[in-house]
Order: C-alpha cells, then sequence, then structure tokens
C-alpha cells in the first residue's frame, strides 16, 4: 500500500519551546513591541542606517541563544525516516527542521533562512555568523564584503515578495498531498496561509495543530489545541502506523 504524502506548513508556533518568541500570538513580539517589526520591514531597513544597527544588534542578540530543535521538530524527522513521504513547508526562517534531521531538499523555506545573509545590491550570499562575527568586532552596519553594498538577513522581509521558484514548488507540493498539516501557525500572512485552502480544494485531510483559532478551521477535519511540543509527536506517531483510516476524526480541542 502507498503512503499518503504528507504536507506539512509550520509556523512560528512549532519552534517556541526552542525559546525562539512567536509573532503574532497573545504574548507575540509584534504585539508586545509594535516598533520592532520596522527592524525586518524592507523599506525601512534600506532607508534608515539606525533601523539596520538596531536590526544587527537584535540578530546578535538572537544568535547568542543558539536554539536547537525540539520535539516537534524532531517528531516531523523521524516520521520521514519511518520511510513516509514528507515535505516541510515552512515560515521559520530559523533552520531548525533540518537541525532535527529533515533532509535540506524536502524543506521548503517561504520566508528564506536566518542562517544566512545577502547583498541587496550584487546578492552575493554568506554564513550569518561572519556577518555577526562583524558585528561583534564592532561593525554597527556590516556593508557586502564583495560590492560594498547594504547586507541584510537572507530572510524575506516585510515589504518583499516570496521567491516565486518556492512558493510554486509549495503549491505543487500542496496539490499533491493528501494529508496536509498547519502546525504552530495563524494563517493569517498570505500567500502562505492560502495554502491550507488549496490543500482543502484538491482533497487532501487537513489538520490544524494551533493554540489559537484560525481563518481555516471551518474546513479542517481535524483540529487540535493542545500544546505542539507533545500533540504533533503523537499526531505523526499516528500518522506513521499502517491502514490510516480516511473517516473524519473528532475534533482534537
Amino acid at each position: 500500500m502507498t503512503k499518503p504524502l504528507v504536507a506539512l506548513l509550520s509556523g512560528a508556533g512549532i519552534s517556541t519551546d526552542s525559546g525562539i518568541p512567536d509573532y503574532r500570538g497573545p504574548g507575540g513580539l509584534w504585539r508586545r513591541d509594535p516598533e520592532a517589526e520596522k527592524l525586518v520591514t524592507y523599506e525601512y531597513y534600506m532607508a534608515d542606517p539606525e533601523i539596520r544597527r538596531r536590526s544587527w544588534q537584535m540578530r546578535r542578540a538572537n544568535g547568542a541563544r543558539d536554539p536547537g530543535p525540539n520535539a516537534a521538530h524532531r517528531a516531523v524527522a523521524e516520521l520521514e525516516r519511518t520511510g513516509v513521504p514528507v515535505r516541510v513547508i515552512t515560515q521559520n526562517v530559523d533552520g531548525l527542521h533540518q537541525l532535527a534531521g529533515m533532509p535540506a531538499r524536502k524543506v521548503l523555506e517561504l520566508h528564506g533562512t536566518a542562517r544566512s545573509v545577502v547583498c541587496t545590491r550584487c546578492h552575493a550570499r554568506g554564513p550569518m555568523e561572519d556577518a555577526l562575527a562583524r558585528v561583534e568586532a564592532g561593525e554597527d552596519d556590516p556593508p557586502c564584503l564583495t560590492c560594498g553594498g547594504v547586507l541584510k538577513s537572507a530572510t524575506v522581509m516585510f515589504g518583499e515578495r516570496l521567491d516565486p521558484v518556492v512558493l510554486g514548488e509549495a503549491v505543487a507540493i500542496t496539490r499533491a498531498c493528501q494529508i496536509f498539516i498547519a502546525v504552530g501557525t495563524s494563517l493569517q500572512v498570505q500567500p502562505a496561509a492560502g495554502l491550507v485552502g488549496v490543500a482543502a480544494d484538491h482533497g487532501a485531510r487537513l489538520i490544524i495543530v494551533n493554540a489559537e483559532p484560525t481563518p481555516y478551521d471551518e474546513q479542517a477535519d481535524e483540529i487540535v489545541r493542545e500544546p505542539i511540543g507533545t500533540a504533533l509527536p503523537a499526531l505523526l506517531s499516528r500518522l506513521g502506523e499502517p491502514e490510516q483510516g480516511r473517516g473524519r476524526p473528532r475534533d482534537g480541542g
């Protein structure tokens, strides 16, 4: 029997157990400090050296924490190792799915990665740790070493478009999957949130694992409100068992 293709859309909530705060939850970063959003908004970042200085200091502080994958990330990688075809579509930029053991080729990073930097002029890329070492050494706003252009994290900032190739691959996986799990995401940011509707329209079994209600709950076959660190491993363990039923289960919350 062919195992169903499982697509997993992950948001900030899957990484909170690793010590990375979410953004739009009750205690999220944007709710606590609306000014912080400017640090990751392309227009402000490019126009204001002070915003860039603060942004680099924020990344320096975040880098010092060096968070690792948690039980939820490891459960996803473990499901893939059992032979179930798994593809991760993530809104996160932390690289924790890969650190947990998911093959990089099976992870689509919709919003880029915070583990690299890119030049806004010549598009040269390099390791984030090298740029942060320059900040540590006293450079407030380290320029590109290739052309002198403005350097930024290789993440998709507010005001930037998603990579159309990555988004296209995400849509193709969503259309092809039999099971679509949205975990730790508010499903309020487009176009990532729209993938849930695409999955439902193409007949996928839709499971939403999130602490707060989402705009797509009514389309879900199953909703789980329990803590992700325990709920997702239990859910994925069940999916890894043979002869998965196709009926609509009870609401998990």
